[in-house]
């Protein structure tokens, strides 16, 4: 099953990883792979280490992409890219994992990172038994047609709409 998870609200990664934690409830193992997250900590990495063996995050990204003080040549973040969809590619290909997500695809697609047909070449791919969670702002509608389930996160109310800035241990 292919579940994307899109929008411009706060709450994919998120529910991606309570799929995951759902899948390790259940005696699956998972994999996230972060595309665009890069090298600082958040919750979720020290999480994951109460969960291996069977929930591991890889992060293959280098940060934010042009924002936030990105100083990186983009050749550089478009290399992290497809290196991480390669990296990927051959985890769900590995028979070592039952759940991969692809924490923001979406936004490493939009961003030019990385091309819808490069991405829907691992989604044909995916063997029976591995599901795949797509995260990320928008979702091409290639992978809006391609997967199962499609949630959209709607943004209401954020603090960030008053200069705020995000909060740890809820946005990171």
């Amino acid at each position: 099953m292919i579940v994307l998870i899109t929008g411009n609200g706060k709450g994919k990664t998120t529910a991606a990883i309570g799929q995951a934690v759902r899948a390790v409830g259940d005696g699956r193992r998972a994999l996230m792979v972060q595309f665009i997250k890069g090298p600082w900590r958040s919750g979720e990495d020290d999480a994951q280490m109460l969960l291996r063996p069977w929930f591991k995050i890889v992060k293959t990204g280098l940060g934010f992409v042009g924002i936030l003080g990105d100083t990186l040549p983009r050749e550089e973040h478009v290399r992290a890219a497809r290196e991480g969809l390669a990296f990927a590619y051959g985890e769900v290909m590995s028979g070592s994992w039952d759940l991969v997500i692809l924490d923001e695809v979406n936004n490493a697609v939009h961003l030019g990172l990385l091309s819808v047909a490069d991405v829907l070449e691992v989604l044909r791919a995916v063997p029976d038994g591995v599901d795949l969670v797509l995260t990320g702002r928008d979702a091409p509608p290639e992978f809006i047609e391609r997967a199962d389930i499609v949630s959209e996160v709607m943004e209401v109310k954020h603090p960030y709409q008053h200069g705020q800035e995000g909060q740890k241990g809820i946005e990171w």
